[in-house]
């Protein structure tokens, strides 16, 4: 039942969107084909699946189109796999553990140098891939190629720094240790708004450690993750300890949760799929880390630097055109400076630029399908039939397929969707609060607890209240946190774990403890 229920989440994103495509196919035009081309020439377009070292169709011959949402273009056909291909990973990656986990740090250090050095020597390919395939603007997606490259290039500085520990004996002849080690075999379930990073921040450390990946990217945008695959293979990590499969979400998933040699499960995505997935690893009792959906609050204290209120709360709400978990789903403004704020905010969102991430200057991309798009058309209509205000936006962009408007939303309450659940797309709803207890109470109040962010210039209110927040991530005066450096991860419903930092290591490693009697 658990696998049934799973298996129905898993397939809706991809319902959603194979529906929303139901016309005729759209060629690619001149400029997209120029792109293509160039990302094959390179062996960078791959449309086949990574198992064993080797590219490989799907067993059946079954294919899925890729498409750019910016024109609706096909890009290209990837192999569309299954069950038996998923299980033929897993056998790779577990006959590969045995001799990738015996390697050195300092051998598996140096391999995810090569990878890192590697992406970076075409991060503006990467990007170009990006661009095509989930639509945000160019230069945005060169610099995700950026900071998905920095976690394998800290994975490998850190893969060296793994320390186990020598605990004091109770008894003088016995000597007691505590050694890490790799889980094993990992299963990586990954997202489409980040298709490098999400990736990375996952597979680096987990080779850092010694575990071997197969790695389930999504099915709207898999080109980027075959073609780190391919760098990685180019890079001298072997066959087998990166493997990757897409195509049936829900076969792949049931799969990589069934089998017992995949000892670790690490998902980011929607909270209801990650409560299924956390569900059906109970059966082989795998170990689970889970960033799941956000709700972020960006509070804006009447003390607040209006100027660094602003540059952050845009940076933070719009980036990738509001698709990340971390984005402020809702902005909460102290009444002192609400109307001014408001006004400042809406004139900055009125004048970003909307476009194909291909254009010169623009700001904002598509929506990743036609789905996304009538997500964020119901949450804007629910807002305003009960009161709220658009002050800018509100609609589809007049270039249409599934561009928005960037939108501004004022008179908003925590009885509208806006409010109480993650709109993904670029609407910013703003809410009034009186007091520093209202403005924490608001903020507390959901089952999510990811990101949070704060603007004030008042030093004790800002401890105060990042300690008061129940989130696992807080940025004050800053939008933008995310970085290969810190722990990246939520707590109450929004995930288990952390990724990125020496932290993130701890969540591919088992500890050991041994006893040493004597040997006399």
């Amino acid at each position: 039942m658990i696998r049934g229920r799973m298996r129905m989440a898993l397939s809706a994103g991809a319902m959603l969107y194979h529906s929303s495509l139901s016309g005729p196919v759209r060629l690619m035009t001149t400029e997209a084909q120029s792109v293509a081309a160039k990302l094959k020439s390179s062996g960078l377009l791959r449309s086949q699946a990574l198992i064993g070292g080797k590219w490989v169709d799907s067993y059946d011959g079954k294919t899925i189109k890729v498409y750019n949402p910016a024109t609706g273009e096909v890009i290209t056909d990837v192999a569309c796999m299954g069950g038996k291909e998923t299980n033929d990973a897993i056998s790779s990656a577990y006959d590969a553990f045995s001799s990738w986990s015996k390697l050195t740090a300092a051998e598996r250090s140096k391999c995810l140098r090569k990878w890192y050095d590697l992406i970076m020597a075409h991060k503006e390919e990467l990007g170009e891939l990006m661009t095509l395939e989930q639509g945000k603007p160019l230069k945005e997606a060169i610099g995700e190629v950026s900071y998905g490259a920095g976690f394998i290039e800290f994975s490998a500085e850190e893969a060296k720094r793994i320390y186990g520990d020598i605990i004091p004996s109770p008894l003088a002849d016995r000597r007691l240790f505590v050694l890490k080690q790799p889980v094993g075999v990992v299963g990586a379930i990954t997202p489409w708004n980040f298709p490098l990073a999400m990736i990375t921040r996952k597979v680096g450390p987990a080779l850092a450690c010694g575990c071997t990946v197969v790695i389930k990217p999504s099915e709207l945008t898999p080109l980027t993750a075959l073609a780190a695959a391919e760098l990685s293979l180019q890079a001298g990590i072997p066959p087998g300890v990166v493997n990757v499969v897409m195509g049936n979400a829900s076969d792949i998933g049931d799969a990589l949760l069934a089998s017992p040699q995949v000892r670790k499960l690490t998902f980011t995505g929607s909270t209801i799929v990650g409560k299924k997935l956390m569900a059906g690893a109970a059966a082989t009792v795998k170990k689970v880390s889970l960033e799941l959906g956000g709700n972020a609050p960006c509070i804006i204290f009447d003390d607040a630097d209006i100027e660094v209120a602003l540059k952050g709360a845009l940076a933070t709400k719009f980036r990738n055109t509001g698709q990340t978990c971390v984005c402020a789903n809702r902005i909460l403004v102290q009444e002192g400076i609400y109307e001014k704020f408001a006004n400042a905010f809406a004139k900055a969102v009125q004048s970003m630029k909307v476009g194909d991430g291909f254009s010169e200057g623009v700001e904002q991309g598509p929506l990743i399908n036609e789905a996304a798009v009538k997500k964020v058309e119901s949450f804007v209509e629910d807002a305003t039939s009960k009161g709220a205000k658009v002050l800018v936006g509100g609609k589809r962009h007049s270039l249409g397929m599934t561009f928005y408007e960037p939108t501004v939303v004022t008179g908003v309450n925590s009885e509208m969707l806006l409010s109480r659940e993650e709109v993904f797309g670029p609407v910013a709803p703003l809410l009034k609060f009186k007091t520093e207890e209202d403005a924490i109470h608001m903020a507390n109040d959901t089952n999510a607890g990811l990101a949070a962010y704060i603007f004030s210039t008042n030093i004790q209110r800002a401890w105060r209240v990042t300690e008061a927040l129940e989130y696992g991530i807080v940025g004050v005066n800053e939008g933008l946190v995310s970085t290969e450096v810190a722990p990246f991860g939520g707590v109450k419903q929004s995930g288990l774990g952390r990724e990125g930092s020496k932290y993130g290591l701890d969540e591919y490693l088992e500890m050991k403890y041994v006893c040493l009697g004597s040997m006399s």
